[in-house]
């Protein structure tokens, strides 16, 4: 369940974030002078996929965190993706898993379920004891932003994600402004 609304939000915010891309086509007005119509209709093609964010680091810090997520869903071993979230996290699974009635994490997120062929983490954040960083895996080829945060003196994953939180937070502006 967490996964569908968790691939929902994610197909609204990609929605939400090309919905402004398009528009109407520059008019010539040349008045017969073909060159420069020519060179008029070659300037009005525009491209609408949103360029990547660059690589500005490949994540020293938690790309081990996110390694031992992919391994762990590789080996389908539920006790190394435990240790691999966050206490708040599994909480919060455990309290999901319960009102679905669902037995094992594993089961749980099988929707989230990785095969190790696409594990990538870049352009890491980090602000005191919380981090943010793009994560790569095959449910999310993309990539999205993944927080994370220092328990014990280790990084942790969360199942927050800044670009999630804010669609989240606009529908609920959007429905008590009603």
């Amino acid at each position: 369940m967490r996964s569908k609304i968790f691939n929902f939000l994610t197909i609204a915010l990609i929605s939400a974030t090309f919905s402004g891309c398009g528009g109407t086509a520059p008019t010539n007005a040349n008045n017969g002078n073909s060159a420069a119509a020519n060179d008029n209709a070659s300037n009005s093609v525009e491209t609408t996929k949103a360029p990547a964010d660059p690589t500005m680091n490949n994540a020293p810090t938690l790309t081990p965190v996110f390694k031992a997520y992919c391994d762990a869903w590789v080996k389908n071993d539920e006790a190394a993706l435990r240790k691999v979230y966050s206490s708040d996290t599994i909480k919060y699974f455990e309290g999901q898993m319960k009102e679905e009635k669902a037995k094992s994490l594993l089961k749980f997120l099988e929707d989230d379920k990785v095969s190790g062929k696409l594990c990538e983490v870049r352009n890491e954040a980090i602000t005191g004891d919380s981090a943010v960083a793009e994560i790569r895996a095959d449910a999310y080829p993309n990539g999205i932003k993944i927080v994370f945060v220092k328990e014990g003196g280790e990084w942790k994953m969360t199942n927050k994600s800044p670009a999630l939180d804010s669609v989240k937070s606009s529908a609920t502006n959007t429905n008590t402004a009603k």
